[in-house]
């Protein structure tokens, strides 16, 4: 079977190669969330902190490993890079069931930290490889959609093995052998005439500086920042109103669908939006969290956490294309690599923002993530919304 990208043919094996690297990126630190309430009883000496380091040591250090991927990417070849990521990631999960000790469990996380840091910035430049115009924008769409399916799918899967036993969860760090036996396939079809980036290297693009990637970035680490609440704070809220934690995980998994959803379609949405794609997907996440911040009902709280999720789910693969549009062929995994580290930074960013805000502002609500970050979402609009109306009138129909 061949799949048509654009500037000729790829077997069906490459596609999934690409697609399975891409499932990998939502994994880093899901197996450790089900057994955080376990690891006192386990490990009895772990202090706050150790626990602490567990959880963010993996973030950490994605953000260093990503940007020293994207550069490595111009001194050592591609897919000697991106088998040493899968490798590292695949012996993080292998170790995983040989600690005994908090501190074995933390040296392994850095390790998965590591391993996933070289491979996310990959796992984007692999489109971008094999598939240009259209073909490119929908399989970003695609690749967006795997990674959250997998990551809805894998965090059910690990919940319910650690009612099995602690271990289990680490299961989903073997995912990686699927990937690895894909390589050979990818880089045999990489080194083909037919998918050759000699004509991305003439584009009258080449060379792009970071001043043109700098509003991508800046524009990724915002959506990221105010989206992150729902999966932080959200469920703390639903405590207080009164609702189960099965209720709140049920919304929380409409969240990560909600994301998904669009990389299915993103082409035909792209082209119904036409210009202004950041505007109006900032719009989505502003109403998202305003329904979720002003109302109690449980329907609207769901209804705002789809708004979001769509919101964000657009935009996601949305700029992962832009950027490689602004991006020389040898540069483009550094672009995505700046890009894509944007990410890790809001998620740590998030939660040490929003207690400062509400020690400061003296408010003990749950409800304040989300009233901080629709105010947040509304002056961003704001800002935005000269550049809309331009982009409109730009994509007006010439009569």
């Amino acid at each position: 079977m061949k799949i048509e990208t654009g500037k000729g043919t790829i077997s069906l094996a490459v596609l999934l190669g690409v697609w399975s690297v891409s499932a990998l990126t939502s994994l880093p630190g899901l197996a450790v969330s089900p057994i955080l309430d376990k690891l006192k009883e386990i490990f009895p000496h772990a202090s706050d902190f150790d626990i602490q380091m567990l959880t963010s040591l993996p973030s950490l250090l994605i953000i260093p490993f990503v940007l020293l991927a994207g550069h490595l990417t111009t001194r050592v070849p591609y897919y000697r890079l991106l088998a040493w990521g899968l490798w590292l990631f695949l012996l993080s999960g292998v170790l995983y069931f040989f600690c005994n000790a908090m501190w074995q469990l933390i040296a392994v996380s850095a390790l998965l930290g590591v391993g996933s840091g070289i491979i996310i910035p990959l796992s984007a430049s692999l489109v971008s490889r094999f598939f240009v115009g259209d073909y490119r924008t929908r399989q970003f769409g695609y690749t967006s959609a795997i990674a959250n399916i997998t990551l809805v799918l894998a965090t059910a899967l690990a919940g319910y093995l650690a009612g099995v036993q602690w271990r289990l969860p680490f299961i989903v760090y073997l995912l990686p052998i699927v990937s690895i036996l894909f390589v050979p396939f990818m880089s045999a079809a990489d080194r083909n005439p037919l998918v050759d980036t000699a004509a991305q290297r003439r584009s009258p693009i080449a060379g792009a500086k970071l001043t043109r990637l700098l509003p991508y970035m800046i524009y990724y680490l915002l959506i990221t920042y105010l989206t992150v609440v729902v999966s932080f704070n959200l469920p703390f809220l639903m405590g207080e109103l009164k609702y189960d934690s099965d209720v709140s995980g049920v919304v929380i998994s409409l969240f990560f669908l909600a994301i998904m959803a669009p990389g299915f379609v993103l082409s035909p949405i792209l082209r119904l939006i036409k210009g202004g794609v950041e505007w109006v997907c900032m719009l989505l996440i502003a109403v998202g969290l305003l329904l979720i911040f002003a109302f109690s009902s449980l329907w609207l709280i769901a209804l705002g956490c789809i708004v979001t999720g769509v919101g964000y789910g657009i935009a996601q693969p949305y700029l992962y294309d832009c950027v490689t549009k602004v991006s020389s062929a040898e540069r483009v995994t550094l672009a995505l690599a700046l890009l894509m580290a944007m990410n890790y930074v809001a998620i740590l960013i998030c939660p040490f923002f929003v207690d400062y805000m509400q020690r400061i502002m003296h408010v003990a609500s749950q409800s304040f993530a989300f009233g901080l970050n629709t105010v947040i979402a509304f002056v961003a609009l704001l800002a935005m919304l000269p550049s809309f109306i331009m982009s409109r009138y730009r994509n007006r129909p010439v009569k």
